[in-house]
């Protein structure tokens, strides 16, 4: 994981949507550092003493690692890897990672009336701030979205991704309203090696290392897998990059070598080949058609 941030304007057009967001962010925090970065604003920083409250709500999915938090509607809750916590306005809190695992964290700050009637009407709660919903890809996928469409600020982004974190707390409400996880064990073995993929997609990873990282047999992990997903684990990391290469030949100008670098291929070649397998063209040809039909699409007159 790269460390991101960004804190962000907002327009009069941005605030009459209904929920706009403020902020969007990931850290990986090792064990032992200082939580939070001190590299925040001022008014978001904190300490485990002092405690803090914001002017906005804010959503944290914890992936990797545990902690605690606590605020004044809720005593000091432990938060294990898989928990969203829920910050509120003018609701004091303070939460952090436990010293000997560290924690991954990703974000999202926001304000608005969608998100205000959600505490309204009870959906979302005070004395319930930290909801399980365990390691659910479509989550980890929309933060990332976020994130992502924060770096370019393109014209329109905001509602995009407003849209898109009330979206995630409809994940999160029909989780918790289906008590879908933590009911089998198999399954959140599957969601976390999925997470796993997903975290490790630039990086060299494989399917025996997932094994290795959820403490788990390599052969009966690859059949549970399989019988879970319809395709082995490696196929579907595979999967997995060649979807997003689609996306960096599709949005990118970025040379077809460096995106198998970028990808972490063994080569550029091994990268084609495969991509061609999957496909049914190169690299080089999916590129020239995206644009083409990019251009036939045109802007809306």
């Amino acid at each position: 994981m790269v460390n991101y941030f960004k804190y962000l304007p907002l327009s009069k057009e941005d605030e009459s949507w209904g929920a706009s967001v403020l902020n969007a962010g990931c850290t990986s925090i090792k064990a032992t550092a200082a939580y939070p970065l001190k590299t925040h604003p001022a008014h978001h920083n904190f300490d485990w003493k002092t405690w803090r409250s914001l002017q906005e709500y804010q959503i944290i999915y914890i992936t990797d690692g545990q902690g605690v938090f606590e605020s004044e509607s809720c005593k000091e809750t432990v938060v294990r890897a898989g928990t969203i916590i829920i910050l509120f306005p003018n609701e004091k809190h303070r939460y952090k990672p436990d010293n000997n695992t560290g924690w991954d964290e990703y974000w999202v700050g926001l304000k608005g009336p969608a998100i205000d009637s959600l505490l309204k009407f009870g959906y979302l709660r005070l004395d319930k701030p930290c909801i399980y919903v365990g390691f659910d890809d479509r989550i980890f996928d929309i933060l990332t979205h976020i994130i992502e469409n924060t770096k370019e600020e393109k014209p329109g982004y905001q509602p995009l991704i407003s849209g898109a974190v009330m979206h995630l707390l409809g994940i999160c409400h029909a989780i918790t309203k289906q008590h879908s996880t933590g009911t089998k064990e198999e399954e959140q073995i599957i969601n976390k090696s999925k997470l796993l993929f997903r975290s490790n997609i630039s990086n060299a990873y494989s399917a025996e290392q997932a094994a290795i990282d959820l403490n788990v047999g390599y052969s009966w992990f690859r059949k549970l897998f399989k019988d879970y997903s319809g395709m082995s684990p490696g196929q579907y990391y595979l999967q997995l990059k060649i979807d997003k290469a689609r996306d960096l030949l599709g949005n990118s100008n970025m040379p077809v070598k460096v995106i198998s670098m970028e990808l972490n291929f063994q080569s550029s070649f091994y990268f084609s080949k495969l991509f061609k397998d999957k496909t049914g063209l190169k690299p080089t040809e999916y590129r020239r058609r995206s644009h083409i039909l990019s251009r036939v699409a045109g802007p809306e007159s």
